[in-house]
Formats: C-alpha cells, sequence, structure tokens
C-alpha cells in the first residue's frame, strides 16, 4: 500500500497538484494517466521520493520495498547487465556484496562467523539462492540472450539498455512498482510478456503509459490526472473513457438545465416584479434563481486535436507496384527483392523486428531515397503525403508557426486560415506565434499531421506517427485514420491503432516476408502465421 496525502506541487504561478489525496493498495494495477504536462512522471517520481512536494506526505507500509524504472540510460554504464538487474534490489544487493566481502577474507573471525550467520538468514529471507535464475527469466522474457548478460551496460545499444533497466525495475518482487513508459522500445514478444508477468503480479503496480491496449490488458484501476486533482475510476482504459465522456456529459446537461431554467426565472421576475399582482409570485421566483446552483465546469488539461484527412480525388485501378527493390546501408543489406502490389481501400500495417527496413521503404516510396535496385510505380491518380519518424529537419527555421504551415496552404488562402488550422490543432491565439525551433516533440508531430491534412493526397505514408503524443491526440489520429477512405501505409508500436486501422499485415523479418489480408489480432493469433514469424526470424539473410 502507497498513500499519498494533501500533495501539492506548483512551478512557479502553475499549479501542479492541489491538496491530493489517493491510496493505492495491493493487488491492483493503476493506469496513471493524463494530457501532456499534467504531471503524470512528476507524480510517480513523489511516491518514489525521487522529487519533494511542495506540501504533503507519502506513507509506505512497513518493510515495503519501492521499485521504479530508471530512466537514466547511463547510470550503470560500469555495471555488467547481470549486476546491474541484482541491483535493483538495494538491500539484497548490499548483503551479496557484504557477504562475498566477507568470504574473501584470509582469516576469519568469531565476529565475522556470527555477522556470516545473520547474512545468511536475511539472504535466505530475500530468497537470494533464487535471484540468478530469477534474473535469468527476467531478462530471457525480455529479449536479453544469454551472451549479452556479462557484458558491461555501456556496451549495449540504447533499447536493450531500457529492457535491462526495465528487468531490474521487475526484480526482486517488490511491493509497490512504479512503472513509467514501459513498453518503450519493447518488441511485441516482449509486450506481450510484460502483460503476463503484471497480471501475475500480486502487489501494488503504478504505471504511465500511452499504449491503449496495454493499458487495457493489465489495469484494475484507471487514475486520472485532471482539473488539478487526481481520481480514480475502477476498471481498464476503456471503461475509464466511456465512465468519464459520461460524467461530463452529465454535467454538462445539468449546468444546460440549470442555465435554461435559471433563464426563464429572470425574465418572470423581470416582466411581473412591477405588476401588483404578480409581485408575490416574483418575488418567490427570485428566491427559486438565489438557490439554484450553477456549477462552473473547472477547465480540463485534455484537449483533443481535429484531426481529418480528405483526399482530393479518389483512387484509380492502379495505386502502387512495388518491383524486386533492395536496398543496402552502410554495407548492410535492408532491403532485398522487396515485392508489393496495394489495391483499393488498403490500410496497411508493417510490422518487424527491423524499424530501419520499415523506413528505408518509406523513404524509397516518398521518393526521399532511391534504391539500389528494383523499381516502384504510383498509379496517376495518386499523391502521396509522408510522415517521417525522423522530423527535425523540417523545423530547422525560426519560422512562427503561422508562416511555417503558411507554406502548405493553398495560395488562395492567407494568415487567417494557418491560423483557423493551427487552432483545431490545439495552437490557439499565441501559441501560433510561437517559433519552430522551441516546439515540443509531440507539437512537431501535430504540425506534420496539419501538414499532411492540407495536402489532400489520396496515400498517407506513416511511420510512428504515434511517437511524442499524447493519448488524446493518439486517439483523434487513430479516429482519423479509420475514417480516411483511401490508402494508408504506416507503422507503430500503437497496438490499438494497428488493430483498429489495418486491414493488411506486412511483416518484414530477416528471412523473408509474411503478407496477410487479417486484422492485427487475427494475425498475432493464428498459429501458421506465428510459426512462419519463428522460422523467418530465425533465418538470416
Amino acid at each position: 500500500m502507497i498513500h499519498a496525502s494533501n500533495i501539492a506541487l506548483s512551478y512557479g504561478k502553475r499549479i501542479i497538484f492541489k491538496d491530493v489525496n489517493i491510496k493505492f493498495t495491493a493487488g491492483n494495477c493503476y493506469g496513471l494517466i493524463g494530457a501532456n504536462g499534467s504531471g503524470k512522471s512528476t507524480f510517480l517520481k513523489i511516491l518514489a521520493n525521487q522529487l519533494e512536494a511542495d506540501k504533503g506526505e507519502i506513507f509506505v507500509g512497513a518493510k515495503e520495498r519501492i521499485a521504479f524504472l530508471n530512466q537514466d540510460q547511463f547510470a550503470f554504464d560500469e555495471e555488467t547487465v547481470a549486476n546491474t538487474v541484482l541491483m535493483g534490489h538495494k538491500r539484497l544487493h548490499e548483503v551479496i556484496a557484504e557477504r562475498e566481502a566477507l568470504y574473501a577474507k584470509t582469516e576469519f573471525t568469531d565476529e565475522d562467523g556470527l555477522r556470516s550467520g545473520e547474512l545468511e538468514a536475511e539472504f535466505a529471507e530475500m530468497n537470494g539462492y533464487e535471484i540468478e535464475s530469477e534474473a535469468a527469466v527476467l531478462l530471457s522474457g525480455l529479449g536479453i540472450p544469454e551472451e549479452m548478460r556479462e557484458k558491461k551496460m555501456k556496451e549495449l545499444e540504447g533499447g536493450d539498455k531500457v529492457r535491462v533497466l526495465l528487468a531490474q525495475a521487475l526484480f526482486g518482487n517488490p511491493d509497490i512498482l512504479l512503472l513509467d513508459e514501459p513498453t518503450n522500445n519493447l518488441d511485441i514478444k516482449s509486450i506481450v510478456w510484460l502483460e503476463g508477468f503484471l497480471e501475475r503480479f500480486q502487489n501494488t503496480v503504478i504505471i504511465v503509459s500511452h499504449d491503449r491496449h496495454f493499458l487495457n490488458q493489465v489495469c484494475t484501476h484507471m487514475a486520472d490526472i485532471d482539473f488539478g486533482r487526481i481520481q480514480v475510476y475502477v476498471g481498464n482504459y476503456d471503461f475509464w473513457y466511456q465512465a468519464s465522456q459520461l460524467s461530463l456529459q452529465q454535467r454538462q446537461d445539468a449546468n444546460k438545465k440549470a442555465d435554461a431554467k435559471a433563464k426563464d426565472l429572470k425574465e418572470f421576475i423581470q416582466r411581473f416584479s412591477s405588476n401588483a399582482s404578480k409581485a408575490r409570485q416574483a418575488t418567490s421566483r427570485k428566491k427559486l434563481l438565489d438557490k439554484l446552483e450553477l456549477t462552473d465546469l473547472p477547465t480540463s488539461s485534455r484537449k483533443y486535436p481535429f484531426i481529418l484527412f480528405k483526399p482530393n480525388r479518389p483512387c484509380g485501378d492502379v495505386i502502387l507496384e512495388v518491383d524486386h527493390i533492395s536496398k543496402t546501408i552502410d554495407g548492410a543489406e535492408v532491403l532485398k527483392n522487396f515485392t508489393l502490389t496495394i489495391g483499393k481501400g488498403q490500410k496497411i500495417a508493417f510490422v518487424g523486428t527491423n524499424s530501419l527496413t520499415i523506413t528505408t521503404l518509406f523513404q524509397i516510396l516518398a521518393g526521399e531515397m532511391a534504391p539500389d535496385s528494383g523499381t516502384f510505380r504510383w498509379g496517376l491518380t495518386m499523391s502521396s503525403s509522408y510522415f517521417p519518424k525522423e522530423n527535425s529537419g523540417f523545423f530547422n527555421s525560426e519560422m512562427t508557426l503561422v508562416d511555417w504551415l503558411g507554406q502548405y496552404t493553398p495560395v488562395t488562402e492567407g494568415e487567417s486560415f494557418a491560423r483557423g488550422f493551427l487552432g483545431k490543432m490545439l495552437f490557439s491565439g499565441d501559441e501560433a506565434l510561437k517559433k519552430t525551433g522551441v516546439l515540443s516533440g509531440g507539437e512537431k508531430v501535430r504540425c506534420l499531421l496539419a501538414k499532411m491534412m492540407l495536402s489532400d493526397a489520396n496515400a498517407l505514408i506513416l511511420d510512428e506517427p504515434t511517437n511524442h503524443l499524447d493519448l488524446e491526440s493518439i486517439t483523434a489520429l487513430n479516429n482519423g485514420l479509420q475514417a480516411f477512405s483511401e490508402i494508408i501505409l504506416f507503422s507503430s508500436h500503437d497496438h490499438t491503432l494497428v488493430q483498429t486501422v489495418a486491414n493488411r499485415i506486412i511483416e518484414i523479418l530477416p528471412g523473408g516476408v509474411i503478407d496477410k489480408m487479417l486484422p492485427y489480432d487475427d494475425y498475432l493469433a493464428d498459429p501458421e502465421i506465428q510459426a512462419m514469424r519463428e522460422e523467418f526470424g530465425a533465418k538470416q539473410g
């Protein structure tokens, strides 16, 4: 159990939390959700005692241990992978170190013997004799092979470091587990393994994640940061969404009814207050008006951009034909004899273990890179718009957002049109005059999506478009892509986006390509496809 009491935190005039009281109990998994900047990660750090609140206290059960997913990829560079995992249980790691130092002594005193007995008892109490097998299970489940476990952390790629740090947080059966974006850099297999681990986990879990499918799979409760407070809902993310929308609608409806009644009462009072025969009724109405309560809805930090892609024309019979494309980058063969034909209405999710392969294919199809061999041809009716995963090159100038978007607006439209469009993408008022050089990752994504909407293209190519977006923007993008009637080629780690948008899955693996006209969940559940995935994944070249 962990309990936050009267927590308050401000940065200057900006209030993050005010008198937050919330209790997280054992056996439950809480998804901590809220708009970007609402304080999700900050609240986790307060719970983990890594950040001090302005006011309030955090209470933890006696002898209960908190584990927090470390986001610093360089903190353990000089440690081996195996030792980094063990360091997740601080006291156990201290006991191991003291125990090893004691047994390394050349002379063993009576005092040393007593101390060794104490250490052995504590070591056994913390399940110390099982630590190596536990660490191995965690690392294996998260995709870290045995041959990598004695390497130093500094030798690992960034994605593998994140996996080891996640294993560190999970190690030793912590009483309270705090996870900030745990699915980042995980492949499908590792995410499924983590979902199973958390479903079996008996203690308290609090998770920040933008992955709606993951939250639905593991969460028993949602802790929603909005309106300057945290409210707990029983159920997973989908249940929270429905319940919160219903609650908001009920409050809005109640306000509308009260507002309408107040208007009628005021009109009656004004009409008959000077009429002697009606004066008593007017006075009675005034008393009713004084008692009528109008609740001002607090301003929500949760805002949804307006995302709608409108093609300028429907696709013709020939859409895209790719014929044996190959590409080598830095001596490594990224694409080999890749062939593809696309039909009307197809929304294709490209998945696979090598994101560089997918990015390279998209760059070739968008005309940003030439293949080493092979050809591709878009149909005469086709126009495409491309969302690149690496997009910093679009924002190197010191232009204002209005001027930046003005480059892509129709020549017949002026500044007011650009401002209106930016307002739909949550850049209202002075926000539209921000310089492009100071935009956050999520703001850049929203700008590029606005650019794509203005293109009126009938083929959309999107490479990891949900990166940096909050849940509200992801939901808006999801709805926009579902509503689009023409061609979509995209990659994403967002399970829900792939499941609800794609009607065709293409998985590019080292040993071959799997191409199926199936929804994503059916694709993952098909045993024949699973066998092919294992076969192709095992091959090289």
